[in-house]
């Protein structure tokens, strides 16, 4: 891995290494409000984000960096 370095300059806007707790919470929610849908009898949602805001996770996405040095650049 030392010759191994990112080849765009997107680096991610974030102080957290995983969004792993928040997808597993958005997925139960998801879970359980399509699962009240159907016994009622209503048709349940067929994207996530239409129930819950994925915005509100650790990660904020990702941003393009022109100044990145050489060392920003390294994995």
């Amino acid at each position: 891995m030392s010759r191994s370095v990112r080849k765009t300059k997107i680096f991610g806007i974030t102080t957290t290494e995983s969004e792993k707790q928040d997808k597993r919470r958005w997925n139960r929610t998801f879970r359980k409000f399509c699962r009240k849908l159907v016994l009622s009898g209503k048709e349940a949602p067929h994207k996530i984000h239409s129930v819950t805001e994925v915005w509100s996770g650790a990660k904020d996405g990702k941003r393009y960096n022109h100044n990145a040095t050489k060392r920003d650049m390294r994995k």
